[in-house]
């Protein structure tokens, strides 16, 4: 086999993943719990390079600079080094999601990655074992490696096998998220360059563990018994505590922008109207809407008296990555 390609699925977090305890090796401080989408993905094909020496990397028809393609070579060397075969590849990515914007492109790119290096490489790893592969390149992308409600355990001190994700539940049930794109554009700070600000200075941080063990223990009963109004509050409920935890770093930073704060109103309004529907956001100012994936559309006709209908989008629960070609 000369060339591959794998489609990877972007997830949204609803317990939340904020701070690393090893940054080498990307473990976590706490574990988390996300819903895989099928409307955001990244296409990505590996093949030897018989054109140079070294590996080459084209993402979105771009072919990126040297510091890009470090961070992949040295994510691409952990394939090398399992299987022995030291050849140059080529990456081509095309990512159907907006880059670093916070809605986990980067999730679905390296699960992407990792699993056409699997294919490639012929290293045959299990989607468990593969995901602590994938968390190199993004802690995120551990959970993109399944479908439905995945969940990333945090691990034990510096065992890197011990943190890795499994599928809970396929949430092949009436649930689905409506995406508001507040900001297509790449964030101003990094999700790293936030986390690691809000971990050195937030006075609050330090009990940010342990609430996160408090939601993840309540949450997953609440999905196998698919009690949708308790998983959308206690989501919602964490999102906010995140993002109180990182407004009081010093010096302050949020990733809201006017119209994030528009978008949770609505959605209040339309709780209290009787639809139930709970927001939740990540590093980033763009909102997601937790909801009953039949309710969806007329969700997205309330918010569309205030975005436009481009900046509104449906998704169902997605599937882990799969080969294409």
């Amino acid at each position: 086999m000369d060339t591959t390609t794998y489609r990877a699925y972007t997830n949204i977090a609803l317990i939340k993943y904020w701070g690393k305890r090893n940054k080498e090796l990307f473990l976590p401080v706490t574990s988390s719990l996300s819903l895989t989408l099928n409307e955001f993905y990244t296409e990505t094909t590996l093949e030897w390079n018989t054109q140079s020496n070294e590996d080459t990397f084209t993402l979105d028809g771009q072919i990126l600079d040297i510091n890009a393609i470090e961070k992949v070579s040295r994510f691409i060397n952990m394939f090398r080094d399992l299987s022995g075969i030291h050849r140059p590849v080529h990456v081509k990515s095309t990512n159907h999601v907006p880059t670093a914007a916070g809605l986990a492109s980067s999730a679905s790119a390296f699960a992407a990655l990792a699993s056409a290096c699997n294919d490639l490489f012929g290293t045959n790893l299990s989607n468990k074992e593969l995901s602590t592969y994938a968390r190199r390149g993004s802690g995120s992308a551990t959970r993109s490696l399944f479908g439905g409600f995945t969940v990333w355990h945090k691990g034990i001190g510096d065992e890197s096998d011990s943190s890795y994700a499994e599928m809970i539940d396929e949430a092949d049930w009436d649930i689905g998220m409506l995406v508001v794109m507040i900001n297509k554009e790449q964030k101003k700070i990094s999700s790293r360059v936030g986390m690691e600000h809000t971990i050195k200075t937030s006075p609050f941080y330090k009990l940010w563990p342990e609430t996160v063990a408090e939601d993840l223990e309540a949450i997953i009963p609440a999905i196998e018994n698919r009690d949708f109004p308790t998983i959308g509050q206690i989501a919602e409920h964490n999102a906010m505590k995140m993002h109180a935890t990182i407004i009081a770093a010093d010096p302050s930073m949020t990733y809201w922008e006017p119209e994030s704060l528009t978008a949770m109103n609505i959605v209040r309004d339309l709780r209290e109207a009787g639809i139930p529907c709970y927001f939740t956001m990540d590093a980033g100012p763009n909102v997601k809407v937790l909801c009953r994936l039949s309710q969806a559309e007329e969700i997205k006709k309330a918010f569309e008296k205030h975005f436009s209908s481009d900046r509104l989008v449906i998704s169902g629960p997605g599937k882990g990555p799969h080969k294409i070609s």
